[in-house]
């Protein structure tokens, strides 16, 4: 909602207090001010000025060498290039050294050899947006009326000299949607009167009753109707403090009738509409249900098939309005219309949402009967739209008005006790002064013993409880006046969980180590949900998915790092390594929720290591991202529990992929993408990894236990097995492992051997052994002993037998 600060003084009496200050006391009381926009801001320098002569300039077809009076001693030759500049108009001048928005400065100039003294200026370049200028000066400069003063300031004519307040209204706030809403909380907020517009007019002899009949079969989507008939009205422009009120709160002047409706809406939150009363085509208004398939043309000159869903003001026959929405192109206000029938109503706000959101139509009318509109304001907003008609448009108005009433309305009365209002701001507050408060709200009000007995306005429909007067009282109060106390009772410190602390290590490590975090949507496509599965089951498609690319709740979190490496490299970022923290989704059925496990993947694609000074570049393969993992499992002490399978997988490359396997028990894996999924991708050599960061976070770990630095020498023995090729290194570590015993502290592979020495099938691994005791230096013969027995469990076990 816009608020014009000049407009808001005719309600409630601002004087010693800015607009900065207005905003700040409008915040404080509970309704946020955005901010606080200077309509005039950095203009200076710009005058009425009456054109004297108007002649072609000599050099240039589309330029105008124009004399201008501008209240000076003599009048100044000024070039302007507007189309519509013409002998004996009032114009918007600016001076030479005035200043226009943006910082322009006005200088003199030379045009075409021509000497120019300022500029004529159109309301555009005066700083009004393009969507608010009337349509009549949308192009080229505005005209003043005759009656301009020559010479005078016309930012203050065109009420520019004002500044406007941006509420960020709550939808509950539905009463400052209009300037009296406002004026009744800043009133309340500053303890002055509200101050309410005229109403009174003139009525003519004859009746409206006698011109028009109202009837409504939809009466609890329309419970009242009112209609008022103005006869001889003059459609001309709107006066300009009219139009400037108007362009202030974002509305674009047509012409004195819509105008007036506008600004009724804007005044009082009630939406009017006008009827060209000769264009209507009957002497009867019917607020029905459309039917089926039933056709409106709108105001927008677009055609709208209708549904029984939407309510339609009609002339007993054909529609002529969208209820509460938009009204129709056939009866419209028009530059011939004499005779207006207008219209107040109050219509149901879900009815008209219906039919603003099936047709698109979203205005500030819709918003209001949306929101709520007070049902007791209905009848005044008719009343001072037809004062304003009688003067501003020269219209007689009809006596009496034309109604379909069914509406029964009861202010709310809500009560609560001193007790508990003290209780809940913790204040000390006395009965006079909660008094006070609710008659500066003007909200009825009576005491019986400790409670307060409240008659809520209609204005006010969202208070209903007890709970909105406490916040009443505190808005008003203040909330900087209320005090400041620490709970009372014990309380436990919040921490974090060893599964959360654990997963933050995880984030922390994989950052360490290189790799960015992703955030990717849990909803993919139906070919792509079950790639990659740890776990395959039925994916689960929505009911009503946004698209068929975001249609299945994902069962692996691969493909979309795949689609995250794609769109870097589509941006030439070809080396990137991410990971996600995740969930997945399990289909337990069709009548059971899906289960959602925490999954933790990776993907690695380009160099791992660039030093191109010293000529080094390492690219990524697979023991790189299997030194990685290996790194976390360090970290989380899981180092001696996992275990590593070779595997096939579908979408990974058949040689270069393992299982994880934790305890025996698979957890995930890890591998290259297959060369089909990287041509499908656009990708170079890319490794991924997927893991249950739940099966991960939640394994037992043996305590921490630290050893200390060995005091006595190692030894260590290296051999070269010949095993079959099919035989795992991985395997070969185990059978060594479980037959070095005690003696035995670390293992690892150094050389791999297939050359053609090497007899057809075979393949020679080698190791290396460390053995120390921390107790004592070992013999040659402890040694020999323990090595003994890691020779035959390995030819035993594997058919390994040493190299020659």
């Amino acid at each position: 909602m816009f608020v014009s600060y000049k407009w808001l003084q005719d309600y409630v009496d601002l004087s010693g207090i800015t607009p900065a200050e207005l905003a700040e006391k409008i915040t404080r009381s509970g309704i946020e001010v955005e901010g606080v926009e200077v309509l005039n801001e950095g203009i200076r320098g710009v005058v009425v000025g009456h054109v004297l002569e108007r002649e072609q300039h000599p050099n240039a077809d589309k330029l105008n060498k124009c004399l201008v009076d501008i209240g000076g001693d003599e009048p100044v030759q000024i070039i302007c290039g507007a189309a519509n500049v013409d002998k004996g108009q009032k114009v918007a001048v600016a001076t030479v050294g005035a200043v226009l928005p943006g910082n322009f400065k006005i200088k003199k100039a030379k045009l075409r050899g021509e000497e120019s003294n300022g500029m004529i200026c159109s309301l555009q370049e005066l700083g009004i947006e393009s969507k608010l200028v009337a349509k009549e000066y949308s192009e080229g400069i505005y005209v003043f009326n005759q009656d301009a003063e020559v010479g005078t300031d016309a930012i203050e004519l065109l009420h520019r000299d004002d500044q406007v307040l941006e509420l960020g209204l709550t939808p509950n706030r539905s009463d400052c949607l209009s300037m009296l809403g406002v004026a009744y909380e800043v009133a309340a907020i500053l303890g002055k009167e509200v101050k309410l517009p005229e109403t009174d007019h003139a009525e003519a002899v004859e009746k409206a009753s006698d011109y028009i009949r109202v009837d409504v079969e939809a009466t609890e989507d329309n419970p009242l109707y009112i209609a008022k008939v103005i006869k001889n009205v003059q459609i001309k422009p709107s006066p300009l403090w009219l139009q400037g009120r108007l362009m202030a709160a974002g509305i674009r002047p047509h012409n004195n009738v819509v105008d007036i409706t506008n600004y009724i809406l804007l005044e009082y939150g009630q939406p009017l509409h006008a009827f060209d009363y000769d264009r209507l085509g009957s002497k009867q208004i019917l607020v029905r249900r459309a039917k089926d398939g039933e056709v409106i043309q709108t105001l927008d000159e677009a055609k709208r098939e209708l549904t029984s869903d939407h309510l339609l003001i009609t002339n007993g026959e054909v529609p002529v309005a969208l209820a509460g929405v938009m009204g129709g192109l056939d009866s419209e206000v028009q530059a011939d219309t004499k005779t207006v029938l207008l219209e107040s109503a109050y219509f149901k706000g879900a009815t008209v949402r219906k039919s603003s959101k099936d047709h698109g139509l979203r205005s500030e009318a819709s918003a209001r009967f949306e929101k709520g509109v007070d049902p007791n304001r209905v009848s005044a907003a008719a009343e001072r739209a037809a004062h304003l008609l009688e003067k501003y448009a020269n219209g007689e108005v009809l006596a009496g008005s034309v109604e379909a009433n069914t509406l029964k309305v009861e202010p709310a009365v809500v009560s609560v006790t001193l007790e508990k209002i003290n209780r809940v701001l913790g204040t000390t507050l006395e009965m006079p002064e909660v008094e006070d408060i609710f008659a500066r709200l003007q909200f009825e009000m009576s005491v019986d013993g400790d409670s307060v007995i409240v008659t809520v306005p209609t204005r006010r429909g969202d208070i209903t409880i007890e709970e909105d007067l406490i916040e009443e009282v505190a808005r008003i109060f203040g909330y900087d006046n209320l005090g400041s106390t620490l709970p009372i009772g014990s309380s436990t410190p919040g921490h974090l969980t060893a599964y959360q602390n654990k997963r933050r290590t995880v984030r922390r490590y994989l950052e360490g180590a290189g790799l960015y975090q992703a955030i990717t949507y849990s909803l993919t496509s139906g070919s792509k949900a079950a790639q990659y599965a740890l776990e395959t089951r039925e994916p689960i498609r929505l009911a009503m998915p946004m698209s068929e690319d975001h249609s299945t709740l994902r069962l692996s979190i691969v493909p979309q790092l795949l689609s995250v490496l794609k769109h870097n490299a589509a941006r030439q970022n070809d080396h990137l390594a991410v990971y996600e923290i995740g969930d997945v989704f399990l289909s337990n059925g069709m009548e059971d929720l899906p289960d959602e496990r925490e999954h933790l993947a990776g993907a690695v694609t380009g160099l791992w290591l660039s030093h191109p000074w010293q000529g080094e570049k390492k690219p990524v393969d697979f023991f790189v991202v299997k030194g990685i993992l290996e790194g976390l499992f360090a970290r989380l002490g899981l180092e001696d529990s996992i275990e590593y399978r070779q595997a096939v997988r579908d979408g990974l490359h058949p040689g270069r992929t393992a299982e994880i396997l934790l305890n025996g028990a698979e957890i995930g894996f890890i591998g290259q993408t297959h060369p089909t999924v990287e041509k499908e991708y656009d990708l170079k050599d890319t490794y991924v990894f997927e893991l249950s960061l739940k099966a991960i976070l939640e394994a037992e770990i043996a305590p921490l236990h630290y050893q200390a630095i060995p005091r006595y020498p190692s030894i260590t023995r290296d051999i070269a097995l010949v095993v079959n090729k099919e035989t795992a290194a991985g395997e070969l570590e185990g059978i060594i492992k479980d037959a070095g015993g005690v003696l035995l502290k670390e293992v690892h592979v150094f050389d791999l051997y297939e050359g053609d020495r090497m007899e057809e099938g075979k393949k020679s691994i080698a190791f290396s052994l460390k053995y120390f005791d921390p107790e004592r230096t070992l013999t040659d013969e402890d040694v020999v002993k323990a090595h003994d027995k890691v020779l035959n469990a390995v030819k035993e076990k594997a058919g390994a037998v040493l190299r020659g």
